[in-house]
C-alpha cells in the first residue's frame, strides 16, 4: 500500500452554488415521484425546480441510473442553468467514467453556457482522475480566457492535476504564481509531491508553510506524515506526531492510519502496534496499514494473526488490497502454507475474485521458497492472460535461487510483453553473474547499451539530527564526500579484519575489469555510503535507519550483519522490498528477502 492511498483529497469538493438542502427524496424512484408532482403543479419546467431534481440525482443511490436522469432533464431544459450543469460535471467526474464528465461538458459549452469558478475544478478533477495532461492543459487555457485562471479553487485544482498527472515543473509553476494561498494550496502541493515520491521536497515545503504563518490542519499532517514514511524520517515523524497531539487532531481515524503507515515505514512497529492499539474504532484501512507494517517489517506471523483478528474479532470482511498485504506477509516470512490457506480462503470464504496482483503475491510466495517449477505452473492455468509483472516476479525469484533456465524462460515473456526495462536485464544479468555465465553477462550489457537502457543508480537516504542526507552511487560532488570516503575507506578496512570477503556474484558493471575492480565497485554502494555516514555523525549506539530505492544485494546485507556487531550499532534498512533490522551480527529477514 501507498501513502497517496491513506491520506484524504487535499482537494476542495466543487459545490455548485445553492442554499437549498439536499433533505429528501434519495432513491431514482422517490425523486421521479417527486417530478410527477412538481409536473402536476405546472412547476417542473422553473429553474429552482429543475435545480433541485438534478442536485438530488447527483446524490442518489445507486448513482448511474440516477445520473442518466440527470443528464434526461438537461436535455429535455427549455434552458437549463450553470448549476445544473457543475452539479451534473462534478457528479460524472466523481464516478468510475470521469471522462463523461469532459464529454458532457463539451456539449454543455456549444449550447453556450458559461463556464464559472464551480465548472473548472470539476472539469480538472476528472483530468485528474484521467491522468488526462493533455485535456487538463486545455481546461487550464479555457480558465485563463475565461478570467479564472487566478481564482483559488481553479488554481489548487490544477496544482493537484498536475501532480497527478507528475508534471510537476507545472505544478510548482501554478504555486509559486498564487500569491494568496490558503492551507488547500500548501496540502495539495505537499501531498503531490509525496505521491511522486519526493519526500524531501514535501517537508521543505511544510517548512514554508510554517514559515508563512498558516496554521496546518489534519490533512496538512497526513501529508507530513507520507512524507517522513517514504524518506524514513522517524524523528521527523515523532516530532508531527507530537504537533497532532498538542494540537488535538489525532481524533481522526486517516490521522491514525498514516501515524501507524509512518513508524511502520521507518521501522519502528513497536510504536505502530500502540497507535493501532489506542484506537478504539478500527475500519479496514486501518487494520489494512497495520498488517501491511507487519508485513515489511518481517512479522508474517502476527500479520496473520492480525488478519484473523480482523475478519473474527472486528467482523471487518477483507479486500483484494488487504490480502494484497497478509499474502506479502507470508512470502516474505517464507509462510507458503499459511499463504496457500489465505489464497484459497480468498475464494470459498470471501467471494473475492484474485486480481493480477493477488496471483503476483502467489508467485512471489512460491518463488522466494524456491518452488519455483510451482510457481510457472501457477502462471500458466491462471484464469487471466498473465501480465508482464508476473513474470517479473519469476525473474527475480530465478536471481535468488540462480534458476537460469526458468529465469530465460520468464525474460523471453517479458520482452513479449514490455521490452526495454532497464530493471528485466540488470535481474537476468545477476543471474548469468551468480553462476559464473561472464560472457552471458557481457552479452546482455552489450544488448542494454544498444537498445539505449541504463541501470538505474542506487541511492541511499539517512536522517541525521532531523535532517535528511541523500546519497547516489559513486556519486563524488557531495559536500561530505571527502569526509565521507574516509569513514568509507576505515569502515571496509574493519569489515575486512572481520573477515568479510566480498561477494560478486551480483556485479554486472565492467566485468572486464576483472575481480578486483568488482570488489571496488561493491564498496561504493550507496547504503554502505549511508552507514559509514551515520557512523561517524551519530554518538554511539544510535540507531542508524537508512531507506534505499533497490533491493539490497548480497554483499550489502552480509556486510550490515557485520557492521552492526562490529560498532554495536541496530541498522535499519528498507529496501524496495521490505525492511532489514540488522542487530548484533544478525538480519530479521533471516537471509530470505
Amino acid at each position: 500500500m501507498t501513502s497517496a492511498s491513506l491520506s484524504s483529497s487535499p482537494l476542495p469538493q466543487p459545490r455548485p452554488y445553492s442554499s437549498d438542502s439536499l433533505d429528501g427524496p434519495t432513491t431514482l424512484s422517490e425523486i421521479k415521484q417527486l417530478q410527477a408532482v412538481l409536473i402536476k403543479a405546472g412547476l417542473a419546467h422553473t429553474r429552482p425546480a429543475q435545480n433541485r431534481l438534478v442536485a438530488l440525482c447527483s446524490a442518489a443511490r445507486p448513482p448511474d441510473p440516477a445520473l442518466d436522469h440527470a443528464l434526461l432533464l438537461f436535455s429535455r431544459s427549455r434552458k437549463p442553468t450553470p448549476f445544473m450543469r457543475n452539479t451534473i460535471v462534478q457528479s460524472l467526474a466523481n464516478t468510475s467514467a470521469p471522462h463523461r464528465a469532459l464529454r458532457f461538458y463539451s456539449a454543455a459549452h456549444r449550447a453556450a453556457i458559461p463556464p464559472n469558478h464551480h465548472t473548472f475544478p470539476a472539469l480538472l478533477k476528472a483530468c485528474s482522475h484521467l491522468r488526462a495532461l493533455s485535456e487538463g492543459n486545455q481546461i487550464h487555457a479555457q480558465a485563463l480566457k475565461s478570467g479564472l485562471g487566478c481564482d483559488i479553487l481553479v488554481r489548487n485544482a490544477l496544482i493537484h492535476l498536475y501532480c497527478s498527472c507528475a508534471a510537476l515543473d507545472h505544478a510548482q509553476r501554478v504555486f509559486d504564481k498564487t500569491l494568496e494561498r490558503d492551507v488547500v494550496t500548501w496540502n495539495t502541493m505537499i501531498n503531490g509531491y509525496v505521491q511522486n515520491g519526493l519526500a524531501c521536497e514535501a517537508l521543505d515545503l511544510f517548512r514554508d508553510l510554517q514559515l508563512a504563518g498558516v496554521r496546518p490542519d489534519e490533512i496538512s499532517m497526513v501529508g507530513v506524515l507520507s512524507a517522513c514514511a517514504v524518506a524514513g524520517a522517524l524523528e521527523l515523524g515523532k516530532w508531527a506526531h507530537a504537533y497532532i497531539e498538542k494540537h488535538q487532531m489525532d481524533g481522526r481515524i486517516s490521522v491514525k492510519t498514516a501515524l501507524i503507515d509512518m513508524y511502520s515505514k521507518c521501522g519502528f512497529i513497536d510504536r505502530a502496534l500502540e497507535v493501532f492499539e489506542s484506537t478504539p474504532v478500527r475500519n479496514l484501512v486501518l487494520w489494512t496499514a497495520m498488517i501491511n507494517g507487519l508485513a515489511i517489517n518481517g512479522s508474517g506471523h502476527r500479520a496473520v494473526e492480525f488478519f484473523d483478528r480482523m475478519v473474527n474479532d472486528d467482523g471487518i470482511k477483507p479486500d483484494g488490497i488487504v490480502f494484497v498485504s497478509v499474502l506479502s506477509a507470508c512470502s516474505h516470512g517464507g509462510l507458503v502454507n499459511e499463504g496457500t490457506r489465505l489464497f484459497d480462503e480468498l475464494m470459498t470464504r470471501y467471494n473475492l475474485v484474485p486480481q493480477m496482483e493477488l496471483f503476483g503475491c502467489m508467485v512471489d510466495l512460491l518463488g522466494r521458497a524456491g518452488r519455483l517449477d510451482e510457481a510457472l505452473e501457477l502462471i500458466r492455468r491462471m484464469p487471466l492472460e498473465p501480465g508482464v509483472i508476473l513474470w517479473r516476479t519469476l525473474l527475480g525469484a530465478c536471481r535468488a535461487h540462480r534458476n537460469v533456465e526458468i529465469g530465460e524462460l520468464a525474460m523471453k515473456e517479458i520482452q513479449r510483453r514490455e521490452p526495454g526495462h532497464h530493471g528485466d536485464h540488470v535481474l537476468l544479468s545477476n543471474i548469468y553473474a551468480s553462476v559464473g555465465r561472464w560472457e552471458d553477462v557481457a552479452y546482455v550489457r552489450r544488448a542494454m547499451k544498444r537498445m539505449g537502457i541504463s541501470k538505474e543508480p542506487g541511492c541511499s537516504i539517512i536522517e541525521v539530527d532531523g535532517r535528511i542526507y541523500s546519497f547516489v552511487v559513486e556519486d563524488a560532488s557531495h559536500r561530505y564526500s571527502e569526509e565521507v570516503r574516509a569513514a568509507l575507506e576505515r569502515m571496509t578496512r574493519r569489515l575486512r579484519e572481520a573477515g568479510h570477503v566480498p561477494d560478486t556474484r551480483e556485479v554486472v558493471a565492467r566485468v572486464e575489469g576483472g575481480e578486483e575492480e568488482r570488489e571496488e565497485k561493491l564498496v561504493h554502494h550507496s547504503e554502505k555510503v549511508a552507514v559509514a555516514f551515520g557512523l561517524i555523525r551519530t554518538v554511539p549506539g544510535t540507531t542508524l535507519r537508512v531507506v534505499k530505492n533497490l533491493r539490497v544485494c548480497v554483499d550489502c546485507h552480509a556486510a550490515m550483519k557485520l557492521i552492526s556487531e562490529i560498532y554495536g550499532r541496530e541498522i535499519v534498512l528498507r529496501d524496495r522490498n521490505r525492511f532489514h533490522h540488522f542487530k548484533s551480527g544478525s538480519c530479521s529477514c533471516g537471509d530470505h528477502w
